[in-house]
């Protein structure tokens, strides 16, 4: 009589040969429906509240200027990424102009970010900066009651 040997069962391993494929096509998926945020925010901006806003649509020649108080409770002015002051923002506005193409420069716009708190006078001194170099297209930023952030266009 011949006695059978009992084999022991192995688990088959797990087939991982498409795993880096789906680590690619989620990471994939998340690059490109996450907003990344291009601006850090250097001052406290809380916009106004508006009424009649309308949703601006042209961002790829923009520039934002925010103004609100910095760290140290004065008004301060950071375009982009870059804190100035009144004296140093043309200059700052036209490198960030000459730095685009030559068609994005004719549609060349600047989004006013300013905190509800700022004084009048800071925001008129930055609007003739603006028409001294011919910046023309301008958007105030503000709240409305069903939206969380539209702009006023200024053209």
């Amino acid at each position: 009589m011949k006695l059978k040997h009992k084999r022991e069962k192995k688990i088959p391993q797990l087939n991982t040969s498409a795993l880096p494929d789906l680590v690619f096509t989620v990471l994939f998926f998340f690059m490109i429906v996450t907003h990344m945020r291009q601006n850090d925010v250097k001052v406290q901006v809380t916009v106004p509240e508006g009424e009649q806003l309308q949703q601006f649509q042209k961002k790829h020649a923009t520039v934002t200027i925010y103004v609100g108080k910095s760290s140290d409770g004065k008004v301060s002015i950071q375009v982009d990424n870059t804190l100035t002051d009144e004296e140093n923002l043309a200059k700052v506005l036209l490198d960030e102009r000459n730095m685009m193409a030559d068609v994005e420069r004719d549609e060349f716009t600047v989004a006013l970010k300013a905190d509800r708190d700022v004084p009048i006078g800071v925001i008129a001194e930055i609007k003739t900066i603006l028409q001294k170099i011919n910046v023309l297209h301008v958007n105030y930023s503000a709240t409305g009651q069903n939206v969380k952030e539209e702009v006023f266009t200024n053209r």
